[in-house]
């Protein structure tokens, strides 16, 4: 049934547990001629990198269009004004404070593509100013955070995707079938890993002036006060804890996403992990750039590895996923998946390649799932997002304190209190956690 704006804005059910993935060739991109009824008016939060991606990718879709965007940085504002503008579209309104673009009730979707440490915050606004929201991954940067996320979706009724697009994507769902058929064996083992050759030494500056054009007091946010640094700014940010959590949350959430998914777990029992900075010792990232961590979920084990200025990883791979069985192992990235098997248990197969655009696919899942007012078909829900940020969060912990940490799902917490002490984070600059 065709759905009007009255049905469009109208508060959803409770969104649903977990993702149902259909059949890609059932979606319909949109057609020339929507009505203005039928428009979906989006704003994006976060211009500079991957927040413009996301948003790039709704414009390929007729019935969007971009009605506000909104950056702590003017330049970036202006680069993306002039590239909207490029594609045909009218510009859209501008904004330094998110806070005062929610107040518009021109807006049916937000894209949150912000640093991580701003997650939170943004989508409970977003959710209380009546908005539905495509937020980054990981959704947060602590766990606290992530469970505020989950109970504000339920209590707000409203769509939320998570940016890990990779469930959208149909040779990982081709990979998950044949996973599901069995023929593997009992699964022992599940390997995910990111080796980084691309990206080097994060040299140490000095602290410098805020650059013209630059709301740094709202960047920073409830983040420490501290002096400007660039290497604290656009895109190395993720190297610091208190804006992100390093490789492990920033492509460990994308692939350990699917050995959770393949392996129909939620939560281990317990984490450690070692590593450190034995690359770029005396360089100015804080987070690991190489790390092992290794997951007990009782029945199998997972291992996560991340190397920076390594990029030959795991069959040969840079980046991937791998589980094996008793008769053989599948391996899977980003360019395909094959199958290898154990002393001729089951036939080899050879590698099945990608097809189609996961960002595309992902973004064209929400918005069929905005029209028809489907939750529970999202890809890649908020329970999805908040399992896996969690695992990556228990990593990185473990990381932190040293400790080998075992973790109460009934509880929520670990059995170490020096591990507890990370699970919430400190707040500054007047900024408050929300309460859920």
């Amino acid at each position: 049934m065709k759905s009007n704006r009255r049905t469009f804005i109208k508060a959803t059910t409770a969104a649903a547990a977990a993702a149902t993935i259909f059949p890609f060739e059932t979606f319909s991109i949109g057609k020339p001629g929507v009505a203005p009824s039928d428009k979906i008016r989006v704003a994006l939060i976060g211009g500079n990198s991957q927040g413009w991606s996301n948003l790039a990718s709704f414009l390929k879709n007729k019935e969007v269009e971009c009605v506000a965007m909104c950056d702590v940085d003017r330049n970036v504002l202006n680069k993306r004004t002039d590239d909207i503008v490029k594609l045909g579209f009218q510009k859209p309104r501008l904004y330094v404070d998110y806070r005062k673009m929610l107040e518009s009730n021109d807006i049916d979707v937000v894209i949150i593509g912000t640093p991580d440490h701003w997650h939170c915050l943004m989508l409970v606004d977003t959710l209380e100013s009546g908005k539905h929201a495509y937020v980054e991954k990981p959704i947060g940067n602590s766990i606290a955070e992530i469970n505020i996320m989950q109970k504000a979706v339920k209590k707000h009724g409203k769509l939320v995707q998570v940016g890990q697009w990779q469930r959208s994507q149909p040779h990982f769902v081709d990979a998950m079938n044949y996973l599901k058929t069995g023929k593997l064996g009992r699964i022992r083992v599940c390997k995910a890993w990111s080796y980084v050759d691309w990206k080097g030494a994060v040299p140490k500056v000095p602290d410098s002036p805020v650059p013209e054009g630059v709301d740094y007091d709202k960047w920073l946010g409830p983040a420490p006060k501290r002096p400007f640094n660039k290497n604290r700014f656009h895109f190395t940010w993720r190297w610091y804890w208190e804006y992100g959590g390093g490789l492990m949350t920033d492509w460990g959430v994308h692939l350990i996403d699917y050995i959770l998914y393949g392996m129909n777990k939620s939560v281990p029992t317990s984490v450690m992990a070692i590593g450190g900075k034995y690359a770029y010792p005396d360089d100015d990232m804080v987070t690991p750039d190489t790390m092992t961590a290794v997951y007990d979920f009782n029945d199998f084990t997972m291992i996560w590895e991340h190397t920076i200025g390594i990029g030959l990883g795991n069959w040969k791979r840079p980046h991937g996923m791998a589980y094996t069985g008793e008769n053989g192992t599948l391996v899977l990235d980003r360019n395909g998946w094959e199958v290898f098997p154990e002393k001729n248990r089951i036939e080899a197969l050879p590698v099945q390649k990608n097809v189609g655009v996961g960002l595309d696919l992902h973004v064209r899942n929400f918005l069929d799932c905005l029209r028809d007012n489907t939750p529970q078909k999202l890809n890649a829900g908020i329970d999805i997002g908040r399992n896996v940020a969690l695992v990556a969060q228990m990593g990185n912990i473990a990381y932190r304190t040293g400790e080998k940490v075992n973790w109460d799902n009934t509880k929520q917490q670990f059995s170490s209190s020096n591990a507890n002490k990370l699970i919430t984070p400190t707040y500054y600059n007047g900024y408050t956690l929300p309460k859920y």
